[in-house]
C-alpha cells in the first residue's frame, strides 16, 4: 500500500512538472512575437449611399415644448401628468414630471411619444388600428397605443414625438401634447432660434 502511494505521488509530481514546462514554453512562444497593435478608427466622410443624415429637435426647443405641454395641462387643472419628447428612435430628449404625477406616467408619456414618432401619427388615430383578438401592432415592444402622443415632422417625415401621460382621459393628454408641439412649430414659423438641429449643425463625434 505504501509503495502504491509513493508511485501515485511521483506520478502526480511528474504531471505537474510537465504541465509547468508546457505552460512556460507556451508563454515564451507568445512573448517572442510582436505585440498586437490597436485597431484604428475608420473615418467615414458623409456621402449618399453610405450615411444617413438625421434631424432632431434642439435641447432648447424640446425643453420649451415639454414646459408648454405641462403648462397646458396645469391650466386645465391637470398638473399631475408627465411630458416626454423623444427622437425618431425613442431616445428621450426632454422629460418633465408634473407635481404629484405617478411613476407610471413617466413610462406612459415616453411610450406614447415614441409610438407617435415611429408611426408618424397621433396615438389617438393609431389606437383605432388596434382591432381583433390576435397579435397586432399593440404587441410591439416599447409602444403604447393610447391617446396622448403627437408626432413632429419635417417635410412630412417624422423626426420626433411628444407624449403626455396621466390625465383621466387620453384626449386631454393629447391636447396638452399638441400644445407642446405647437410651441416648436411657432418657434420655427416665427423665425426665432432654429428648433431643429440639422446634421450640419451637429458637433457630435
Amino acid at each position: 500500500m505504501k509503495q502504491s502511494a509513493r508511485i501515485t505521488t511521483a506520478a502526480v509530481a511528474g504531471a505537474l512538472l510537465l504541465t509547468g514546462a508546457l505552460t512556460a514554453a507556451a508563454n515564451a512562444g507568445r512573448g517572442s512575437g510582436p505585440e498586437p497593435s490597436a485597431v484604428a478608427a475608420v473615418d467615414l466622410p458623409p456621402a449618399p449611399g453610405t450615411t444617413v443624415a438625421q434631424n432632431r429637435i434642439t435641447a432648447e426647443a424640446s425643453a420649451a415644448a415639454v414646459q408648454a405641454a405641462l403648462g397646458s395641462c396645469a391650466a386645465e387643472k391637470l398638473p399631475f401628468v408627465t411630458v416626454a419628447l423623444v427622437d425618431r428612435f425613442g431616445t428621450v430628449q426632454a422629460l418633465l414630471r408634473g407635481d404629484n404625477a405617478a411613476e407610471h406616467t413617466i413610462e406612459a408619456a415616453r411610450q406614447e411619444a415614441y409610438t407617435a414618432a415611429a408611426f408618424g401619427a397621433p396615438t389617438s388615430e393609431l389606437a383605432a388600428r388596434v382591432t381583433g383578438t390576435g397579435p397586432g401592432i399593440a404587441d410591439l415592444p416599447g409602444t403604447l397605443f393610447l391617446a396622448g402622443g403627437v408626432p413632429l415632422k419635417i417635410d412630412g417625415v417624422s423626426v420626433a414625438g411628444i407624449g403626455v401621460g396621466g390625465a383621466p382621459d387620453g384626449m386631454l393628454d393629447e391636447s396638452c401634447a399638441a400644445a407642446g408641439a405647437e410651441t416648436i412649430a411657432g418657434a420655427a414659423a416665427g423665425g426665432g432660434t432654429n428648433p431643429v438641429k440639422s446634421p450640419a449643425q451637429s458637433t457630435e463625434k
